[in-house]
């Protein structure tokens, strides 16, 4: 009984040890999705500033596929250290667990979110090659024939998936899918006119859009942005409808919460830095710092949300 009770006290004053050193070596950030997207995009901005608080380097690590359920996967496993984390989006915490019969983690069970960093609305666009100016008109062209139009996304399971889903699903249009590994390959094949239509969060987009290479038809925002005033909103057109991209940082279950809140200060740390936040507004996404708690509130309300899409339409895994 002796022994027990000092090797109990050994294992709880190294645990306490650890978090009083932590971080004493560089953090891996899995990043589920290909590099060039808004994933990626707000990761590498927050990582920065957050190496520098921290006093360690933040590793990016693009790890695509599966609707980011891959780059998820790998985090529910990893060591509850706090030296591997990823990024959280209603990809992986909401959508891919409700429409994969096997994605290998439990989205309450296998993580502890850290905390929310910003949300961005999903922009609609088409390629120039399509006779259609806006939203209606392009509707217009899928009822006169069903199917023609395809749909890419950065993967099943993803809001670039799912929002054309509700949104055909609204307007009466029938839509083909093309999944992606990644944002940034579905726009590339966009541009080139190998696909019609595709769902971006506004960071890739931006560029793009301004310099005339893809036609922007709607914005699934309650509100017009500032960034592109003349972009209509979906739900001008279609009332009600709004899809929007939230980012934030999750840990594997365990990860003492000595260490959790050392990341939660150091992350909301960041996102009131001026450059941070300026950045992060160029991209056409709004910070939003928050506790582990409050991120878990709207993990919660992302998964009811998608959940009810996914069991309404009766999709499932590609």
């Amino acid at each position: 009984m002796h022994k027990a009770l000092v090797v109990l006290i050994a294992v709880l004053f190294g645990a306490t040890a650890h978090c009083e050193t932590y971080p004493s070596r560089p953090i891996t950030l899995l990043v589920p999705a290909a590099a060039g997207g808004g994933n990626d995009t707000v990761a590498r901005t927050v990582a920065e500033r957050m190496s520098r608080i921290l006093g360690q380097q933040i590793v990016i690590e693009n790890r695509p596929g599966a609707g980011g359920s891959l780059a998820a996967r790998q985090v529910a496993r990893a060591e509850p250290d706090g030296y591997t984390i990823g990024i959280g989006n209603p990809a992986t915490l909401a959508i891919a667990p409700a429409m994969l019969p096997n994605v290998g983690y439990d989205p309450v069970k296998d993580f502890v979110p850290v905390g929310m960093i910003a949300a961005s609305p999903h922009i609609i666009l088409i390629n120039n090659f399509i006779p259609a100016k806006t939203l209606g008109e392009f509707i217009a062209l899928a009822k006169a024939e069903p199917g023609k139009y395809t749909f890419a996304s950065g993967g099943a399971g993803s809001p670039a998936h799912l929002g054309p889903e509700l949104l055909a699903s609204i307007a009466g249009i029938k839509l083909t899918h093309v999944p992606y590994k990644g944002t940034g390959p579905a726009i590339a094949d966009l541009l080139g006119g190998h696909v019609s239509m595709t769902y971006s969060s506004l960071p890739p987009a931006l560029g793009l859009v301004r310099e005339g290479k893809v036609r922007p038809i709607a914005i699934a925002s309650a509100n017009r942005s500032a960034l592109l005033p003349d972009v209509p909103t979906a739900s001008e057109t279609l009332a009600g409808y709004e899809s929007t991209q939230r980012y934030g940082i999750i840990a594997p279950a365990h990860t003492p919460r000595e260490i959790v809140m050392r990341l939660n200060a150091a992350l909301n740390e960041a996102l009131t830095s001026e450059d941070v936040k300026s950045r992060i507004a160029a991209d056409g996404a709004d910070t939003a710092p928050s506790s582990p708690e409050e991120y878990a509130a709207d993990i919660a309300a992302a998964a009811a949300k998608w959940g009810g899409v996914i069991k309404q339409l009766g999709l499932k895994a590609e």
